[in-house]
This record gives structure tokens, C-alpha cells and sequence, in this order.
């Protein structure tokens, strides 16, 4: 089954993904190792869908970004 997700543009999806990890660096000045974390979900309102994935669109600090998120990495989606 194929969701048609022009659908849902101008929604707020909130998508779970599957394992993809990022990495936080010590503080300067420090001899800490850098620490691997989860990325455990993406938000943002869905602004256009492709044959590959999603573009969202969110504000974090008063600047607006874009993600593009492919189909591959996403584990479940919850629309708003």
C-alpha cells in the first residue's frame, strides 16, 4: 500500500526513525571522547513529498530549516 502524502502537506508529522546516530563532541579544553547518541525522531510540518522521502520544514532557535528525510529511515510516522 502506497499513502499519498500530498495528502498531509501543511500537517505536523512526527516520524520515528530507524537507527541513525549522531555524534556530540567533548567541550573544548576537555579530554572527553565524543558520545554516539540516537536519533530517535524528526518533527516538523510537512512541506512536500517525493518519490524517495519527506521535507519538513521546522524552527529551532528562530531559524527556520528544512530536513529531508527519506523512506528508508523512517519506522513510523504519527500525522497532527
Amino acid at each position: 500500500m502506497k499513502l499519498e502524502w500530498k495528502n498531509y502537506v501543511g500537517k505536523t508529522l512526527n516520524i520515528t526513525m530507524l537507527e541513525n546516530y549522531g555524534v556530540v563532541y567533548g567541550t573544548e579544553g576537555k579530554t572527553e571522547h565524543s558520545a554516539f547518541y540516537e536519533i530517535v525522531f524528526k518533527t516538523g510540518k510537512l512541506i512536500d513529498s517525493f518519490d524517495d522521502g519527506l521535507l519538513l520544514e521546522a524552527k529551532r532557535d528562530d531559524v527556520i530549516y528544512q530536513t529531508f528525510v527519506p523512506f528508508t529511515s523512517i519506522k513510523c510516522v504519527d500525522i497532527y
